[in-house]
């Protein structure tokens, strides 16, 4: 398989906990992002974090840490065309930084499937993953003229592209994200 960045996207604004950033909140003593970079390492080359604020305290966990490159908190797809500008590979995969669980054998099984498309994103069930896909940087261009005529949803963006679902029910649990602070206390 060809080279594969990662890019972990921890721009967001975490309203629902509150607006703490997510990405730092402690899960069993350590940033929550420790654990989304622990589990995907091993899986890619190189890491780059979209983040947008406390940029000091994610390039602490020693990867490249780029902010959106347009403005306003645009949401997933801005963080992901700023990560797709940085990355040094042809394939990059996508993790948001509350999901701690995420599968060990994520980018095996998304690069298994993604064969011709433009991206493999994986679901449980009826539900797509958006957020967990692995993406050829070719389509930065494409996402850079969709948030250009002020396109925000992720869901939108992938119908224009050729996408393929992967099945990971027998990992359902490993795409529990942490949104609130009661969530966070469960896991």
């Amino acid at each position: 398989m060809h080279g594969v960045s990662g890019i972990v996207l921890a721009g967001g604004l975490g309203r629902r906990m509150g607006g703490v950033d997510k990405g730092l909140q402690l899960l069993h003593g350590r940033p929550m992002i420790a654990h989304v970079l622990a589990r995907l390492a091993p899986q890619v080359d190189d890491i780059v974090i979209n983040a947008n604020q406390n940029l000091e305290r994610y390039a602490a966990f020693g990867h490249r840490v780029v902010s959106d490159r347009v403005s306003g908190f645009a949401g997933p797809l801005a963080g992901l065309h700023a990560g797709l500008a940085a990355v040094a590979h042809p394939l990059a995969v996508t993790v948001p930084c509350d999901s701690p669980f995420l599968p060990a054998d994520l980018v095996a099984r998304l690069a298994e499937q993604l064969g011709a498309n433009d991206l493999a994103v994986a679901k449980t069930g009826d539900q797509p993953h958006p957020v967990f896909a692995l993406v050829h940087r070719s389509v930065v261009s494409n996402l850079e003229n969709y948030l250009a005529g002020g396109g925000r949803k992720i869901d939108a963006w992938y119908a224009s592209l050729q996408v393929v679902e992967v099945a990971f029910d027998d990992e359902a649990d490993a795409f529990r994200n942490i949104n609130t602070l009661e969530e966070l206390g469960r896991a």
